[in-house]
């Protein structure tokens, strides 16, 4: 009896080292996986506050630009494109999209003075900057965050907790490719 009690005290003193070092970072994965979902959230909540906003900078700019049929168009088409985004690769896509659409609307803006005055206008232009500084520093906390857990998911021992309980590295939210160039902008007078 006592030789058979040797080894099984042996396995269960394993077992529970094993506990002891894999429940903490188990938990430590868990926490780190739902600060990355909890920050994507914050990005989808500024991405969605910015698609709000839209229907009525467009529709503020109908009334003054009624030939600009096509740019206006541009820009509800980008923003379907957003709302309907999935993941953080397609809604950086989308969101570059939106922002270059945007970017020729606020073109077509400088071709009326009385626009610019608008109360409702400048309200909305307003509103619409401090939605894209949200969306800036929302990317920027989330993309903290997957650096923070894919760190843990490369390095080791982390490597090996991850890959048994199925942790994976997580999409960071990347700026679509040429985005770091200036958009062209000819502010060429049509009178």
């Amino acid at each position: 009896m006592k030789k058979l009690l040797g080894p099984i005290g042996v396995i269960v003193g394993i077992i529970v080292v094993l506990g002891l070092i894999l429940v903490p970072s188990y938990n430590k994965f868990v926490n780190s996986e739902e600060n990355v979902d909890q920050a994507y959230s914050q990005i989808e909540t500024q991405l969605q506050r910015r698609v709000d906003l839209i229907p009525n900078l467009v529709n503020t700019v109908k009334g003054f630009a009624k030939q600009e049929k096509e740019v206006i168009a541009q820009v509800t088409e980008a923003r379907s494109k957003l709302a309907g985004a999935k993941g953080p690769e397609e809604q950086a896509n989308a969101d570059a999209e939106l922002s270059g659409a945007l970017s020729r609307l606020l073109v077509v803006v400088e071709n009326y003075p009385d626009l610019k005055s608008n109360q409702q206008f400048t309200q909305l232009m307003d509103e619409l900057a401090g939605t894209e500084n949200r969306i800036a520093v929302a990317r920027k906390d989330y993309n903290d965050e997957v650096a923070s857990y894919n760190k843990q998911v490369k390095r080791f021992p982390g490597k090996l907790v991850a890959s048994v309980f199925g942790f994976d590295e997580k999409e960071y939210f990347k700026a679509e490719a040429g985005a770091e160039s200036a958009p062209d902008v000819d502010f060429e007078d049509n009178e």
